[in-house]
């Protein structure tokens, strides 16, 4: 095969043009480039690309989640950390994970379970006619307005119920014995008596005088710790639904057609408040009983007749539909179609005018005497009326098409003008706006700013944006919004010399020492406090617990509970980081007061979740080692190694 290939060069070829431009032709040279191009994805398991759109997506609602929960206290620099986005895509693939084990041990669910969690959705509850059915028209256009059927959702609600199955099963078997729960209960709530003294590098500062040499050593040792990062200054427009939006105004002909193309929705059907008398009479029942329910209904309606004004109590007397009966017949307000009696219940009680009472109605259920005792009249809202609510929905629908109609558009002005954005913003409609940016993220800005988009923020700086000055492509940053850059100043990263930052160079040369002097002192000290059992220098006695530390630091507590509690007083040391060293003189041990059996079960269930917990991350974790994860890009490039990808 191999010396076909060798000896038919020019034949070769010939087939890979035919394969390969058609192609290009479908898809284009950008589109042909992305079946290999990898940059959409953030990682894979076994095979399922997990998308940079997913994973943008994920974050975005985390984020809006964490907002409205903090509220004023929200800091999106808190959460824009390499950390968060490790456990964010560490999430997603654990997602991934379970469900492509799902699918390997065939797990489901049937349709009775999803039919459950539907009813048990309080949005699709709220859509329930008043008899009890789910109004399925009203159904279908809220799923339609999510993009999907019926059925898919469905199937997403099925998905979701199975996946769900194997860490259910594991947190359902997990228990936990009274007496160890008791026993940590009893350790969670012991006591240690404790008194501290501090060791700050602050007090130890005057006394650091770093000479030139240790100056320049620091500095060579930490030069990129005094770099300036790489700056691009930057036109750049951005075509979203709200710029987009800036320059779009429906017309009073737009939103009177619409008024008139969408009537209906503006429209309160007519309602009638009825009461009615039931004899029963199933359509199964026998023709004699049929006749012998007809004939007392034609007694009834005799009596009515003579009596208009006792309707509510022959009703409570003779009504056989329990729900009404009592009420002396009264339905209360309805629409067509909303009380089970069909076209002949609606066709008769809708002919009536107020206090007008019916001749015999006949249904599936019996027969029906009806008296309507109130009339509410359809009303159509006036145009003027909803005319600002119309407008912003054509708005949007405009809107929507506006960029449907210009995406492609927009992305191809860009190559065909390479070197200034004034065309597109001229045909679009947009403005250019200036900006200066770095390789990462700017914390000061929101965290979905277009400007703070990793892909957009790698255009940029790319070789053919900064030195060509050639425009960015169009990059989709996701919320429909593209955005494009032209770099027009940029500066390179650059390490400023030693007396550029001498001062600031100092300043951490200084806290470096000042925080060993801090540590080889403290730890001198808890060497001869060790000796001479000393108990002057320290704070007032503190009663901390594991739960409640009283402001000691957690890594304090931790040795404060290793102290042997058989040879007190003892004396600890604690490296405290940058913040220095501290002693602890541990003094005594205060047992926790006896638990009470409610507090018991409660701790009991509480540490059977915690251990059910671990016991689900330990599975999710080995299943995960046994699949196959890869990462792209360098968004976890530590967590790829990791792999061994």
């Amino acid at each position: 095969m191999l010396d076909f290939f060798r000896n038919h060069k020019r034949l070769m070829m010939f087939m890979l043009i035919l394969v390969i431009v058609p192609g290009l032709g479908f898809v284009g040279i950008q589109g042909f480039r992305g079946f290999f191009d990898e940059s959409a994805n953030v990682a894979s398991v076994n095979g399922h690309k997990i998308t940079r759109a997913e994973y943008d997506d994920a974050m975005r609602q985390q984020l809006n989640r964490a907002r409205q929960m903090l509220g004023a206290q929200f800091d999106a620099k808190s959460f824009d950390t390499p950390e968060r986005r490790s456990q964010m895509l560490a999430g997603l693939i654990e997602q991934r994970v379970l469900a492509d084990e799902t699918q390997r041990l065939h797990l489901t669910a049937s349709d009775d379970a999803v039919r459950r969690v539907l009813l048990n959705d309080p949005v699709i509850s709220s859509l329930k006619n008043p008899d009890g059915p789910i109004d399925v028209e009203r159904y279908k256009q809220l799923l339609a307005m999510q993009g999907m059927t019926p059925d898919q959702y469905d199937e997403r609600i099925r998905y979701s119920i199975a996946t769900q199955q194997l860490p259910a099963a594991i947190q359902g078997s997990a228990f936990m014995s009274k007496t160890l729960a008791q026993h940590l209960t009893e350790l969670a709530e012991q006591q240690r008596e404790v008194q501290g003294i501090a060791f700050h590098p602050r007090d130890y500062a005057a006394q650091v005088q770093p000479t030139d040499a240790q100056l320049q050593a620091y500095y060579d040792a930490h030069r990129n710790d005094f770099a300036t990062p790489a700056t691009a200054t930057i036109q750049y427009v951005v075509m979203s639904p709200t710029t987009i939006g800036a320059s779009i105004q429906p017309s009073d002909a737009d939103l009177k057609k619409y008024y008139d193309d969408n009537i209906a929705h503006f429209r309160t059907e007519g309602e009638v408040r009825a009461s009615h008398i039931l004899i029963a009479a199933p359509k199964d029942a026998s023709a004699a009983d049929k006749a012998k329910a007809k004939q007392k209904a034609e007694d009834l309606l005799a009596q009515i007749k003579t009596h208009p004004d006792q309707f509510a109590r022959i009703a409570q007397q003779n009504s056989q539909d329990p729900g009404s009966a009592s009420k002396g017949g009264d339905l209360g307000y309805f629409g067509r179609g909303m009380i089970a009696g069909g076209k002949a219940f609606d066709g008769a009680v809708f002919a009536l005018k107020k206090d007008e009472v019916s001749g015999i109605v006949q249904t599936d259920f019996g027969f029906h005497i009806v008296k309507v005792t109130d009339v509410k009249p359809a009303v159509t809202k006036p145009f003027d009326e909803v005319k600002d609510q119309i407008a912003k929905d054509v708005k949007t629908q405009q809107v929507g098409k506006a960029l449907s109609d210009d995406s492609e558009g927009f992305t191809s002005i860009f190559y065909e003008k390479a070197k200034s954005l004034q065309p597109a913003a001229d045909k679009y409609k947009l403005q250019v706006q200036t900006a200066t940016v770095t390789p990462q993220p700017d914390a000061k800005l929101p965290p979905d700013s277009p400007l703070n988009n990793p892909k957009f923020l790698a255009a940029v700086f790319a070789n053919d944006s900064v030195t060509a000055r050639n425009n960015t492509q169009a990059i989709d940053v996701g919320g429909n919004t593209l955005i494009a850059a032209n770099v027009t100043d940029y500066k390179a990263a650059a390490v400023p010399a030693l007396d550029a930052v001498k001062d600031a160079v100092r300043q951490k040369v200084i806290a470096v020492q000042s925080n060993e002097a801090a540590h080889k002192d403290g730890a001198a000290k808890l060497a001869n406090f060790a000796k001479s059992r000393a108990t002057t220098g320290f704070s007032s006695p503190l009663k901390v617990s594991r739960s409640d530390a009283q402001g000691v630091p957690r890594a304090a507590l931790s040795a404060i509970y290793k102290a042997n509690a058989q040879k007190l007083p003892a004396y600890v040391g604690v490296d405290l980081g940058n913040d220095g060293y501290a002693i602890y003189r541990v003094n005594s041990v205060i047992a926790a007061a006896p638990v009470d059996p409610q507090r018991l079960a409660a701790a009991q269930q509480q540490i059977a979740q915690v251990d059910a917990q671990s016991e689900v991350e330990a599975y999710v974790e080995a299943v995960r080692a046994r699949s196959k994860v890869k990462f792209y890009g360098s968004l976890h490039t530590s967590n790829a190694q990791a792999n061994g990808e």
